[in-house]
C-alpha cells in the first residue's frame, strides 16, 4: 500500500472574521499550505474540499488557477473535513495521483444549527421534541454516560477549562480567555448537565493540507508527517448516534469505535502508542465519551485521567492541545482538517507555547458528525 505524507499545512484563524467570507478564508488556508510545501497550484493533481454554508470548494480554482485539475466538492456533516482527507488518501493510494490539496472552510451564522429532520430520514416529530437541537441530544447522551460510569459534573468543567487554557496559547483560536472550572460550572445552564461554556459554537475558519506519495515528500519538505491511516465509517445496527434516536436491545459499538479500530488496524499502531490526540469535543461530555470510544482508555477511567492531568499538554496523553472545538468553534468544512493540522504541527515540533514537551512521534485524530459518521486518522514521524 502506498504511503502518504503531509508536506504542507495551512490555516486561517478560527472564530469570526468580519468582512472576510468563508470562501476567502479557505483560499487563505490553501495558499498557506501550498507555500508551506514550497509548491505551486499547478503542481497539484487533485483537489478535495468542502463547506456547508460558505460555497463550493471547487470554486477556489478561480483564484488558485484554472488548470483543469479534478476538484471534488465534499459534504458529510461535521465529518466533512475528515471525509475530504480520507478521499484524498484513497486517491493517492490508488495510484491516481501523486500530490494534491485538501481544503475545508465555512462561515456559519450565529446560533445553533437548525437541520431539517426529514433530510435525515426522521419524521417531523423528532424536531418537535427538540432533539434536532444537538445541545439537547448530547446532554441526554452524557447524562446516560455519567450515570453508567459515575462521572461528576466537575469533570465536565475540568475538560472545558483545559480547552480554554489551550486556546489561550493558540493564536489561531477563537476563544483565548482562560476560564476556571468554577466559572464554567456557574455559567448559564443550556441543557443539563451542560452549561454555556461546555459547548462549542458554529463559527468561521479554513484549513488546508498538501498530501503526496511519501517517497516524493523530499521534493517538498525535509519534515514530512506520515498519514498512516484515514478511515471513514458510518453507523451500524445498535449504534446510538445523533439523529439516530434509538437503542437496540443487543446494543452496539459506536461509529467512533469502528472508525478508530479501522484506523489503528491500517496503521499497525495501537491506542497505547499515541502521543497526542485531537478528539471531537462538540461539548465537554463528547470529549470524555470519545476518549473511551476510540480506545484511548477504558470506559469509566476518564475521570481519574482528567483530574490527574493526563490529558493536559504536559500529561501522558495530551488531548486537544489547540483548544479543540470548544476554544476554536466549529466551521464544519474545516474542523476535521484543523485537527490534523494541529497534530502535524506538534509532530513537527512547531507547537510554539503549546508544544508538547516530550515531542510526540505519533498522533491520532477523530471527527464525528450526524447522523453517525466518523473519520479517524493516525499520523507518525
Amino acid at each position: 500500500m502506498t504511503d502518504v505524507a503531509i508536506v504542507g499545512l495551512g490555516l486561517h484563524p478560527f472564530g469570526r472574521t468580519p468582512g472576510v467570507s468563508g470562501r476567502r478564508q479557505g483560499l487563505y488556508a490553501a495558499r498557506a499550505a501550498l507555500a508551506d510545501a514550497g509548491a505551486d497550484w499547478s503542481d497539484m493533481q487533485f483537489g478535495f474540499g468542502g463547506s456547508r454554508d460558505a460555497g463550493n470548494a471547487d470554486s477556489l480554482v478561480a483564484e488558485l488557477g484554472l488548470t483543469g485539475v479534478p476538484f471534488t466538492n465534499v459534504y458529510n456533516g461535521c465529518a466533512t473535513g475528515g471525509t475530504s482527507l480520507a478521499l484524498a488518501v484513497d486517491c493517492i493510494r490508488a495510484g491516481r495521483a501523486d500530490v494534491g490539496l485538501v481544503v475545508g472552510f465555512d462561515a456559519h451564522p450565529p446560533g445553533a444549527f437548525d437541520p431539517d429532520p426529514t433530510a435525515y430520514g426522521l419524521g417531523p416529530w423528532y424536531g418537535e421534541t427538540g432533539l434536532m437541537l444537538t445541545t439537547q441530544f448530547f446532554a441526554l447522551k452524557i447524562q446516560r454516560y455519567m450515570h453508567a460510569y459515575d462521572i461528576r459534573p466537575e469533570t465536565l468543567a475540568t475538560v472545558a477549562a483545559k480547552a480554554f487554557a489551550n486556546g489561550a496559547a493558540n493564536p489561531n483560536a477563537w476563544r483565548r480567555t482562560p476560564l476556571t472550572p468554577k466559572e464554567i460550572l456557574a455559567s448559564t445552564m443550556v441543557s443539563h448537565p451542560l452549561t454555556k461554556y461546555m459547548f462549542c459554537t458554529p463559527g468561521e475558519g479554513g484549513a488546508a493540507l498538501v498530501l503526496c506519495r511519501a517517497d516524493l515528500a523530499h521534493h517538498y519538505t525535509s519534515r514530512p508527517v506520515l498519514l498512516r491511516a484515514a478511515e471513514l465509517r458510518s453507523r451500524r445496527y445498535g449504534s446510538f448516534e445523533v439523529f439516530s434516536p434509538w437503542l437496540s436491545v443487543e446494543g452496539g459499538d459506536s461509529v467512533s469505535s469502528d472508525a478508530a479500530s479501522a484506523a489503528f488496524a491500517v496503521a499497525g499502531i495501537g491506542p497505547g502508542d499515541i502521543g497526542i490526540a485531537e478528539l471531537q469535543d462538540t461539548d465537554a461530555g463528547a470529549e470524555i465519551m470519545h476518549m473511551a470510544e476510540v480506545g484511548l482508555c477504558a470506559h469509566g477511567d476518564q475521570e481519574k485521567l482528567i483530574h490527574d492531568g493526563a490529558t493536559s499538554i504536559g500529561g501522558s496523553l495530551p488531548v486537544n492541545t489547540d483548544g479543540g472545538c470548544i476554544a476554536n468553534g466549529e466551521p464544519i468544512g474545516a474542523s476535521g482538517l484543523r485537527q490534523v493540522y494541529e497534530v502535524a504541527l506538534q509532530l513537527r515540533g512547531d507547537g510554539g507555547s503549546r508544544q508538547i514537551p516530550t515531542r510526540p512521534k505519533t498522533g491520532f485524530t477523530h471527527v464525528y458528525g450526524a447522523p453517525g459518521i466518523s473519520v479517524c486518522t493516525v499520523l507518525t514521524v
